[in-house]
């Protein structure tokens, strides 16, 4: 039911230029993109926002590009990965907690009084991953996509994506047990 409600939106926006239609389509998909930026961005608000913006013009201006072969969904994520990945070449480094730049107060993580140190150090933890790690992780425990929706979002086979699950999940695992957890 959910991709007939896409399709026809997208419909609606592609053969009748309906801006509203595409306005609807933002409200649905804006939070779990957002999301996907704060946790690449260790919690960057505004950087978060404006690659999200970056990603819903590039879905508009891009929409006669949408064949349906997935759902507007990945489509639509598989613009952010870019996205992000095209931020990435070009500018200078999201922010690190091993620097001592200031830790966001809006990360997607957990809220302060969650544990003691425990947000600050599940950051440091997504920190310390590769950004292909960070990638796969992210897409799989905060957005809650399955493996091979990752990789078709990703490009990447998916013996990589399982690769970067583990690795980066152990890596966490490994700095969350010296850190007392």
């Amino acid at each position: 039911m959910e991709y007939i409600n896409d399709m026809t939106l997208i419909a609606r926006m592609a053969i009748g230029g309906d801006k509203k239609a595409f306005d609807q389509l933002v409200r649905k998909y804006q939070s779990r993109v957002r999301k996907f930026f704060l946790a690449q961005t260790l919690g960057d608000s505004q950087l978060s926002d404006d690659l999200a913006q970056d990603t819903f013009i590039k879905a508009y201006t891009h929409i006669g590009q949408f064949h349906g072969t997935s759902s507007f969904g990945t489509w639509l994520m598989r613009i952010a990965y870019n996205t992000y990945y095209d931020y990435k070449r070009r500018a200078t480094p999201i922010p690190s907690l091993e620097r001592g730049d200031e830790v966001p107060s809006n990360s997607p993580l957990p809220r302060e009084g969650s544990g003691v140190g425990l947000r600050l150090d599940i950051l440091q933890a997504l920190s310390i991953l590769s950004d292909s790690q960070r990638t796969c992780i992210t897409m799989q425990l905060i957005d809650g996509r399955q493996i091979d929706e990752i990789a078709e979002i990703t490009n990447m086979p998916l013996g990589t994506v399982k690769s970067h699950l583990k690795r980066g999940k152990d890596l966490m695992v490994q700095f969350l047990k010296s850190n007392g957890y």
